[in-house]
């Protein structure tokens, strides 16, 4: 924690005066599914999963561009076949959708993260890494960062994934389409654990994962023209609230480059990139890295 407020404090100077919208669970999320899943304790938020419903909640708000943070402590013990899911998305089929899914495991086993990114519809960018901590013994920060520049995950501060900009090479990026934020538990047991051979064991049921520190600081948009205007532009006149348009969110800085750098070295585990059993023509993003 205390890392993460020196950090802090040093960026608030950086990038200047921050506008945050952080809240209790009730003023920016409700329950979307199996509302009799979910349990309050306090500022403490826990979701849980057994043999009859997996649970998810969703943001009141849509925003087009900004940053949503959760404070999760995932799963402990035998978790195999469960996935907890953190992500923005947007509406429709040919919705946008920035992905963080934590597949449980086996006792003993470390979790395995996949992010994914959506354009228009269009999935299939997958990339998996091993935590450097254990993610059931206490709560950390995961975090989106969505501007026009580039998407970045983050976990506690670091960043784990970049989705940079390329339209100039006529590749699509997520702009143009306001994106709820939403978290839920399920059964994934056909695909999440060592793909699928390890089952949910229900004995061990219900299965929980647990939130606190929910904070949305983005631009609110129901989708009206009006709306996306001044979400699409408002960074250019007053980048104080609308700090994540500011020129040095645009990239990551030395520091940050050097801390992905690290991650894809030493925990990165699969890559849709380098994968050319799915993919023989290299994904045109991947080529202009």
């Amino acid at each position: 924690m205390e890392s993460r407020l020196s950090w802090f404090l040093v960026y608030a100077l950086m990038v200047g005066s921050i506008w945050v919208h952080s809240a209790r669970f009730d003023e920016l999320f409700q329950p979307s599914w199996a509302s009799d899943h979910l349990e309050y304790e306090g500022e403490t938020l826990k979701l849980k999963l057994d043999s009859s419903s997996g649970a998810g909640f969703a943001s009141k708000n849509k925003y087009l561009f900004g940053k949503a943070t959760m404070q999760i402590k995932l799963v402990e013990g035998d978790s195999a076949g469960t996935v907890t899911a953190f992500y923005m998305a947007s509406d429709g089929p040919a919705h946008n959708e920035f992905d963080f899914e934590f597949l449980g495991n086996t006792t003993g086993e470390p979790y395995l993260v996949q992010t994914n990114v959506y354009v228009n519809g269009v999935g299939n960018r997958e990339q998996r890494l091993n935590l450097w901590f254990d993610p059931t013994k206490d709560f950390h920060y995961y975090s989106l960062l969505w501007n026009h520049q580039q998407v970045v995950f983050m976990v506690d501060d670091t960043p784990v994934r970049v989705f940079s900009n390329k339209e100039k090479q006529g590749i699509p990026f997520p702009k143009d389409q306001a994106m709820g934020v939403y978290s839920s538990i399920w059964n994934a047991d056909d695909w999440a654990t060592q793909g699928g051979r390890v089952k949910t064991d229900w004995s061990h049921a219900p299965f929980i994962s647990t939130y606190r520190g929910f904070e949305i600081d983005g631009c609110e948009c129901s989708g009206k023209p009006e709306e996306m205007g001044r979400c699409q532009t408002g960074g250019q006149t007053d980048q104080e609230r609308f700090w994540w348009e500011k020129p040095v969110m645009a990239e990551l800085s030395v520091h940050q480059t050097h801390q992905l750098m690290w991650v894809r070295a030493k925990q990165l585990v699969y890559d849709y990139c380098t994968d050319t059993a799915r993919f023989p023509t290299k994904p045109a993003e991947c080529e202009r890295r």
